[in-house]
């Protein structure tokens, strides 16, 4: 099939491309390079299934595909408070360009939503007939309130169009290929780690999140894209809960790094705890991810390690 994956050369989207190629299909990358790279995909360019499209989902797209995988929206605090305009843009009128194309062409389109659709939730683990706990004008509903909104548009445009979706809910993802310096805990304490530094830690640390393997994830939503007579949404990521102090000292474990962990204040907002209740993703999917905590990490270090300037880590 022809694919078209928006935000294909960011860090999910790059592998999820990889994948679709391995699975014989051809596939159009459309990325703005607000947070995608093209260091991401320079080695699928020559493949000659492959197809390269600088394009940002806030303006309308004229294309003939059979599949779309809507990933495109920066998914890190850093990138989406930067500018929360744009961000709310991007999933608002991102998800109406993409579904009036799939509509058009008769394209089944999968939604990239995301865990923070539950805001800081109130019921734990989270299931998808939660409806959540987010704050709409908070510093974090830029991103969370965009993504509730598309889930929404998503909904609407099937039940009065018959636009053929899914809907999934991406839980905290983590591997090669994320940025450095995205906010995001994982690569924040991978990169303070190898640098030596003091790895910083927000609140007491015992907030806790379910960390899952992009290799796992991209399983989920080519499960979940080929699924039948199914629009979700369903929650795909790893339900092994951890504290973020636990994250910290495996990380620290790993490295062999020297760092401490110092503590500052909690951002507003930020969830006290996430885990993912993936019933019905395995019910519905027969999906559920096999990279554990300690493999996954030792796979992301070793990237990490050797990104300029951060691989002079003994033992890494």
């Amino acid at each position: 099939m022809r694919v078209l994956v928006t935000g294909g050369a960011g860090f999910i989207g790059s592998h999820l491309s990889e994948r679709l190629l391995s699975d014989g299909h051809e596939v159009i990358c459309l990325d703005n390079f607000f947070t995608g790279r093209k260091e991401n995909i320079v080695h699928l360019l020559s493949n000659p299934m492959f197809e390269l499209l600088r394009h940002d989902v806030t303006q309308p797209l004229l294309a003939e595909v059979d599949l779309i995988y809507n990933l495109a929206c920066p998914a890190s605090p850093v990138h989406y408070q930067h500018n929360p305009v744009k961000t709310i843009k991007t999933s608002v009128a991102g998800a109406l360009n993409m579904l009036g194309l799939a509509k058009r062409v008769g394209a089944r389109i999968l939604q990239a939503s995301t865990s923070e659709v539950y805001g800081n939730p109130l019921v734990h683990p989270q299931t998808e007939e939660y409806w959540g706990n987010a704050n709409p004008i908070g510093p974090r509903s830029c991103y969370d309130e965009g993504k509730r909104c598309a889930e929404s548009l998503m909904f609407a445009y099937h039940n009065q169009n018959s636009v053929d979706i899914k809907v999934v809910r991406i839980f905290n993802t983590y591997g090669p290929r994320m940025l450095e310096h995205d906010g995001r805990v994982v690569s924040n304490f991978i990169v303070q780690a190898l640098k030596g530094e003091d790895i910083t830690v927000y609140g007491d640390g015992s907030q806790t999140r379910s960390f899952c393997y992009v290799d796992d994830l991209v399983d989920g939503l080519v499960a979940m894209m080929e699924s039948v007579d199914f629009t979700g949404p369903v929650n795909l990521g790893n339900p092994n809960e951890f504290t973020v102090m636990e994250l910290a000292e495996a990380v620290i474990r790993l490295t062999g790094s020297s760092s401490k962990v110092i503590y500052k204040d909690l951002p507003q907002d930020d969830p006290l705890q996430r885990q993912p209740d993936i019933s019905l993703a395995y019910e519905k999917l027969k999906w559920t991810p096999t990279i554990e905590l300690d493999e996954g990490l030792c796979k992301t270090i070793k990237y990490f390690s050797a990104r300029p300037g951060l691989g002079s880590m003994a033992g890494v």
